[in-house]
């Protein structure tokens, strides 16, 4: 199945008018033509089927003929709170897989040892929608602007509270371990150079329990999917 991506479509949307670019695709790249029925979401966890009626490149129309609620395939939250990585091919890499594994929301936190300080979200937004349609899931994950790890651990949190680190000297629990089952996390994962001596402070302060991810070091974007498929792989 092709999955599209349109936000702005609600259940009460009649019709709908692709932008050029979308329209050349639809028309000359996968060769649609008048009466095909396409497959679109709005990321809401809804599925729409849309009949063409205007099969031209420069501007493709399409009727909504039927509309699908797509209960959510996971019975728990995630939200991972990463620092962006140096590399910023890395950081994308770790979008898109995170988004076809399953995660809920994502926060890009900058740290004292954070090599990259500035990040644009509108092509990680994209990055996540095509991981999205690529995945056939109905529901977008949350991409938070980014923030001052400062200011993001100063949230009320819910749900289970982790934090990866490398710092030695601590008792830390792994994170198959300690995760209880349908419930809501928030994980925090550190940059290249770890988090700080006082970042780690700070967030066993909010109780955030200290957790390993294996007797290896993970480069960041690798530690961001490992967690993801941990949470994933309990749940099945």
């Amino acid at each position: 199945m092709q999955l599209f991506y349109n936000p702005h479509i609600t259940k009460d949307t009649e019709q709908i008018h692709f932008e050029k670019d979308e329209s050349r695709h639809i028309v000359k790249v996968l060769r649609k033509k008048e009466n095909d029925v396409l497959k679109i979401t709005n990321g809401h966890g809804f599925l729409f089927d849309a009949e063409i009626i205007i099969a031209s490149d420069k501007k493709c129309v399409a009727n909504i003929v039927n509309i699908v609620e797509k209960k959510r395939t996971r019975d728990y939250y995630l939200h991972i709170a990463i620092a962006p990585t140096k590399n910023n091919d890395r950081l994308e890499w770790f979008l898109e897989k995170a988004t076809e594994i399953g995660i809920d929301e994502i926060t890009p936190i900058i740290c004292k040892n954070s090599e990259r300080k500035v990040v644009k979200t509108e092509r990680l937004s994209k990055i996540i929608q095509s991981a999205m349609k690529q995945s056939l899931q109905f529901t977008l994950p949350k991409l938070n602007d980014p923030v001052k790890f400062s200011d993001f651990i100063e949230n009320d949190f819910n749900g289970q509270l982790f934090v990866a680190h490398c710092e030695d000297g601590m008792v830390m629990k792994h994170l198959k371990t300690e995760v209880l089952p349908n419930a809501s996390y928030t994980i925090l994962i550190g940059p290249e150079g770890d988090f700080s001596t006082n970042e780690i402070s700070r967030s066993l302060e909010k109780k955030f329990s200290p957790i390993s991810l294996g007797p290896n070091r993970l480069r960041t974007e690798t530690a961001g999917v490992t967690v993801t498929q941990s949470i994933a792989f309990i749940h099945q």
